[in-house]
């Protein structure tokens, strides 16, 4: 069994490194790039009802969040965290959540099945991804 510590220093364990992160507003997509090659575009969507935030996340799985009608929202800010993460702002003003270079790549790995489930969710909800 884990404690929250030990989850919490697993999310900044960093295993692939970003060799390049752009963000365009005109896709309102992340683009990334990780030192093993392989490319991302994550959407700003996804990247906010998938916040690291405890908004979203609350402090246990149990306790996670199901946000409908961000389909439209952008981020207005990418600030570096050290050298392990960044935090976003969305446009939203949602700006708690510090993204690691981990999460972003278990994001971007897992992104189909993430987002099934998160269509899934919605729609058990009656619930739109529209504002």
């Amino acid at each position: 069994m884990h404690t929250i510590e030990e989850d919490n220093a697993q999310d900044f364990k960093t295993e692939h490194w970003p060799t390049d992160l752009k963000y365009k507003s005109e896709e309102r997509a992340l683009h990334i790039t990780f030192d093993n090659g392989e490319s991302f575009a994550l959407p700003a969507e996804y990247l906010r009802i998938e916040s690291p935030s405890a908004e979203v996340q609350g402090h246990h799985p149990s306790q996670k969040q199901i946000l409908s009608g961000r389909r439209f929202v952008g981020i207005i800010a990418i600030e570096p965290v050290g050298n392990y993460a960044v935090k976003l702002t969305f446009d939203d003003l949602h700006d708690t959540g510090i993204f690691s270079w981990q999460y972003l790549y278990k994001l971007s790995i897992e992104h189909k099945t993430v987002w099934q489930n998160y269509l899934d969710e919605l729609a058990s909800r009656g619930l739109s991804r529209d504002p």
